[in-house]
């Protein structure tokens, strides 16, 4: 049954709702509309400029409507007066083509057409930062491998309990969080899902996130590398395809219990990860995770490879039981609704397409790794990742010609806005040459 935000606002309290959406950089934009206003809102949209956001728009454009999804409704655990909604983007009666929750729904259609639903979880590692984001906030947190450590996850008690709370209360089955590799890092992990519901709650765990730790007097960072000497934010990815109740991946006679149509599934991961990594990784900071060399806790736990294997860690996909496999590529940093529709797109290519992703293996990748003469390496930087993703036409073709054109445009003005900035090490390096 659809939500009455109308209703839901009388009989909750709600005074105010954020409509809310995610430009193609991942920021989160948003009106607040009082409650006596959100029919209308619903009906109609609630009007923005394209221009001023992340959206390849220019001043000439017709406005913009975001169009609240009222089953998202989310009521600020920390604000229960106001309320968060999803909103899909239109314009001039038609979708926004490279709004991202557009391009994931229309996969998802194109999925369904097909018998399969993408079911998926997330693991989003931050940072609790100081408020000017030069330090880790905890002073005390320095062991060289602070992975676990108990003391640093209690001191820190408060923000990870708020937030965890709020998970638990939103019926999202949070089951456990932890101290991550680096020092001041941290991961919470809930529920796998739709991949919809997933992308939503994604974005509105990073909103969440960053909110409790302000309310602290701390800052969450999701940046894929903030620290050079300490291993970066992953955004690691739990992938399955499902027919009713049925997990299309599971095989118990399969290798590694996975179907036929798994390793299709991978396959197409596998022959895609050049083009997508620019939607995964999609910072100029991104590529100081994924080629890093080991940091102070001795491993960067990144790929800078493209590879499967089973239990291990060191490869971008691993297989860590049946019926699922684990994609270890994408930081913090990625866009929550690209990072699904990039791997459905991939998986769905390998599925029509036959894809054999080729043999496991099953060696350390960052000790042994150089030894393999084959293996393909994921790009260096930003350019070539966006270049390798504009040659890519299956997998433009099934994002959308409009949102890969658009997407390619932007990033790459990024690039050459960071790649014409002077910086102090080039001073530093070069000033006296």
């Amino acid at each position: 049954m659809t939500t009455d935000l109308e209703l839901a606002a009388q009989e909750r309290g709600i005074k105010y709702f954020l409509v809310s959406f995610t430009d193609l950089f991942g920021a989160q934009r948003a009106k607040l509309v009082p409650a006596a206003a959100i029919g209308e809102m619903v009906r109609a949209g609630a009007g923005f400029a394209g221009f001023a956001t992340w959206l390849d728009m220019t001043p000439a454009d017709s406005d913009m409507f975001a169009r609240p999804d009222p089953a998202t409704l989310i009521q600020l655990p920390w604000k229960p007066e106001v309320g968060w909604v999803a909103a899909d983007l239109w314009m001039d009666g038609k979708p926004v083509e490279q709004g991202p929750r557009n391009v994931l729904k229309r996969l998802i259609a194109t999925a369904a057409a097909q018998g399969y639903e993408m079911k998926s979880g997330v693991e989003c590692e931050y940072f609790l930062i100081t408020p000017d984001g030069t330090a880790i906030s905890d002073a005390a947190d320095h062991q060289a491998k602070p992975c676990y450590d108990q003391q640093a996850l209690m001191r820190r008690y408060d923000v990870i309990a708020e937030i965890c709370d709020a998970m638990l209360a939103l019926g999202w089955k949070p089951y456990q969080n932890d101290h991550e590799d680096a020092n001041g890092q941290f991961e919470m992990n809930w529920e796998y899902d739709s991949a919809l519901i997933t992308a939503d709650r994604h974005a509105f765990f990073k909103f969440m996130a960053k909110s409790i730790a302000e309310k602290h007097g701390l800052r969450a960072t999701f940046m894929p590398k903030p620290f050079a000497h300490l291993t970066g934010n992953g955004c690691h990815a739990h992938v399955s395809l499902w027919r009713g109740e049925k997990n299309l991946f599971h095989d118990e006679a399969g290798e590694l219990g996975l179907s036929a149509l798994a390793y299709n599934f991978l396959g197409g991961i596998l022959n895609h990860a050049e083009g997508f990594v620019a939607l995964t990784n999609p910072t100029v900071n991104s590529y100081k995770r994924i080629n890093a060399p080991a940091t102070r806790s001795g491993a960067t736990w990144s790929p800078n490879t493209i590879s499967y294997t089973g239990n291990n860690r060191t490869h971008m996909v691993r297989i860590p039981d049946a019926g699922r496999f684990e994609i270890r590529l994408a930081d913090g940093a990625v866009n929550p609704y690209l990072l699904q529709a990039a791997y459905l797109a991939a998986g769905l290519d390998g599925i029509a397409s036959s894809t054999d992703p080729g043999k496991r293996l099953d060696i350390n990748m960052y000790e042994d790794g150089h030894t393999l003469k084959d293996v393909r390496k994921l790009p260096l930087n930003l350019l070539d990742a966006l270049r390798a993703f504009d040659k890519a036409d299956a997998l433009k073709a099934a994002l959308g010609t409009g949102f890969a054109a658009s997407y390619v445009k932007l990033k790459t003005a990024e690039w050459n806005a960071y790649s014409g900035a002077i910086s102090d090490w080039e001073r530093a390096a070069t000033l006296d040459c």
